[in-house]
C-alpha cells in the first residue's frame, strides 16, 4: 500500500493571507456578474486602487473604452464558464489612467454541483517586457537585412519588410508557417534535422559554414544567400532570429573577377612564354655569333653570356608551364638548368658527381632571378675551374626555407678549391662580382669556405608577395 503524504495543514484564513499579501501580482474575486469581491496588495499596487475604493465595482473599470464598446469584459467572463480558463494578453488602465500591459489569468469557481460561483482573476503587469518585445521589433523591423524569426518546433514566429521584399512572400502568408517554405525544394529533406542540430548546440554563429546556401523565392525562383543565426530567449521559449542577406550581387561580382584572373592568368603566361622566346632568339645569336669567333677567351665569355640568358629563360619557361605565375618552383628549375649547363661545357658526367636538394622551396620572381643567376655563376665556376684535366669530384646544390622565414643556399664542390692567394674581396672577373651584387640584390649574407670542399652559403630573407 502506498504512503500518500500528508494534505498540508493550511486554514483558509491562513490562505487568504497569503494570498493577500503577494505584491507581484493583482490577485482578486469577481462574483458571477463580474463585480468584485476581494482585493489583494499585489492589485493595490498594479491598478491602483485602495480595497475601499474597489470592491463592488465591476472589473470593466480596467478596460479600455475601446474593449468595452467591443464587449470584451462579457466576452472574457463567458469563455473562462465554458472552458473553465481563459487567458489573454491586452492593454488595461490604471486609477490613474495610465496604461499598462497586462497577462491576465480569469478561472472560473464551480461548487460541487458544478454550479457557477464566481471567478477568481489573476493580473501581471508585462508593461516593461512589452516595451522590451516592441523595441526589439522595431529593431529587427528597421533592419536593412532579412530577419526571419523561428521557434523550435521550425515556425515562423516573426519577420520584418525586407524579409517580405527578399522571399516575395507577405508577413501574413509567412507568419505560422514552417521556416521550409523559403528553402529551395532540392535542400528541405534536410532541412529539418539540421534545423534540430542547431536547436540542440544554441550558440551565434553562421549557418552552412563553407557551404552553398540558397533561398527560395514565392514563385519558386532560387538566389545564393548568407545566414546569421542567433539564439533568443522568448516567453515562449528558445527561439531562432536568422539574419539573412541576398548575395546574388557578390556572386556575380566574384564571378566576373575568376574570369578577370583566368583572362590574367592566360596573359602572364603568354608573357613568361614570349620573354622566354626572346631569350632563346638572344641565346641563338650569341650562339651564331660564336661559331664566327675563333678566339677563345672571347667564345668563353660568350657561352658564359648565352648560360646567363639560358639561366633567365629557364625561370619564365617554368613559370609559364606553371599554375602559379607569382613564385618559382625552384626544384624544377634547378633540375632543368644544371644538365643544361653541363652539357654547354662539354663535362663527362661519368666524372662529376650532381646532387641537387631544393624541397619544395617556391621563390618570387623577383628573387628567383638573381638567385638562378648566382647559382648559374658559381656551377658554372665550379664547372671551368674546380676539376681541371677531366678529374673526378661532386657538386652539391642545396636550397632550404628555414623557419624564421629566410631561404639557405649552399653550393659546394670537391675540386681543388679556391687559391689562398687570391683576394674574393677585390675579384676583377665577371662571374664571381655577379656573385657578390646578385647576393647584395637579394639582401644576402654570403660566406665562403675555400677548400675541402669549396662553399659558397647564402642566407637571404624571403620575400612574399
Amino acid at each position: 500500500m502506498k504512503n500518500f503524504p500528508e494534505p498540508c495543514d493550511i486554514n483558509d484564513n491562513q490562505f487568504r493571507n497569503i494570498v493577500d499579501n503577494i505584491e507581484d501580482y493583482a490577485i482578486f474575486m469577481l462574483n458571477t456578474e463580474g463585480h468584485i469581491c476581494s482585493w489583494n496588495k499585489g492589485a493595490v499596487h498594479i491598478k491602483g486602487y485602495s480595497k475601499e475604493e474597489i470592491i463592488h465595482k465591476h472589473f470593466s473599470i480596467f478596460y479600455t473604452e475601446e474593449a468595452i464598446t467591443a464587449n470584451i469584459p462579457a466576452i472574457e467572463l463567458e469563455r473562462a464558464k465554458l472552458n473553465g480558463r481563459y487567458e489573454d494578453e491586452s492593454w488595461r488602465i490604471r486609477k490613474d489612467g495610465s496604461k499598462f500591459w497586462a497577462n491576465i489569468t480569469i478561472t472560473a469557481l464551480l461548487d460541487q454541483h458544478g454550479a457557477l460561483q464566481g471567478y477568481t482573476k489573476i493580473t501581471k503587469d508585462m508593461t516593461e517586457r512589452k516595451r522590451m518585445e516592441e523595441r526589439f521589433r522595431r529593431v529587427v523591423e528597421s533592419a536593412p537585412n532579412a530577419m526571419v524569426m523561428i521557434n523550435a518546433h521550425g515556425r515562423i514566429e516573426m519577420v520584418n519588410k525586407q524579409a517580405e521584399h527578399l522571399f516575395d512572400y507577405t508577413r501574413t502568408e509567412m507568419l505560422g508557417k514552417m521556416v521550409e517554405i523559403l528553402v529551395p525544394d532540392r535542400f528541405r529533406h534536410g532541412h529539418p534535422e539540421k534545423r534540430g542540430m542547431f536547436f540542440g548546440d544554441l550558440q551565434s554563429r553562421p549557418m552552412g559554414a563553407g557551404r552553398d546556401l540558397f533561398g527560395r523565392r514565392k514563385n519558386g525562383s532560387e538566389f545564393p544567400v548568407e545566414i546569421g543565426l542567433n539564439p533568443i530567449e522568448t516567453e515562449e521559449g528558445m527561439m531562432v532570429l536568422s539574419a539573412i542577406v541576398d548575395i546574388s550581387d557578390r556572386k556575380q561580382k566574384e564571378k566576373r573577377i575568376e574570369i578577370a584572373l583566368k583572362e590574367k592568368d592566360l596573359l602572364l603566361g603568354e608573357i613568361h612564354h614570349r620573354v622566354k622566346n626572346n631569350l632563346q632568339v638572344v641565346h641563338s645569336l650569341l650562339n651564331l655569333q660564336s661559331s664566327l669567333i675563333s678566339d677563345a677567351t672571347v667564345k668563353s665569355m660568350l657561352m658564359d653570356s648565352q648560360n646567363r640568358i639560358q639561366s633567365m629563360a629557364l625561370i619564365h619557361q617554368t613559370l609559364y608551364q606553371s599554375n602559379d605565375f607569382a613564385n618559382v618552383d625552384f626544384g624544377g628549375f634547378l633540375d632543368a638548368l644544371v644538365p643544361t649547363l653541363i652539357a654547354s661545357y662539354g663535362i663527362d658526367v661519368k666524372n662529376i658527381g650532381l646532387k641537387i636538394d631544393a624541397g619544395a622551396v617556391y621563390l618570387p620572381i623577383n628573387s628567383a632571378i638573381p638567385c638562378g643567376l648566382l647559382i648559374n655563376e658559381l656551377i658554372t665556376n665550379a664547372l671551368k675551374h674546380a676539376f681541371p684535366k677531366n678529374s673526378r669530384g661532386n657538386i652539391s646544390v642545396t636550397l632550404a626555407r628555414e623557419e624564421n622565414n629566410k631561404i639557405h643556399l649552399v653550393i659546394s664542390d670537391t675540386g681543388i678549391g679556391i687559391s689562398n692567394d687570391l683576394n674574393i674581396d677585390n675579384i676583377e672577373t665577371l662571374g664571381l662580382r655577379l656573385v657578390a651584387l646578385l647576393s647584395q640584390q637579394l639582401d644576402g649574407i654570403l660566406t665562403i669556405n675555400r677548400q675541402n670542399p669549396t662553399r659558397f652559403s647564402l642566407e637571404f630573407p624571403l620575400i612574399t608577395n
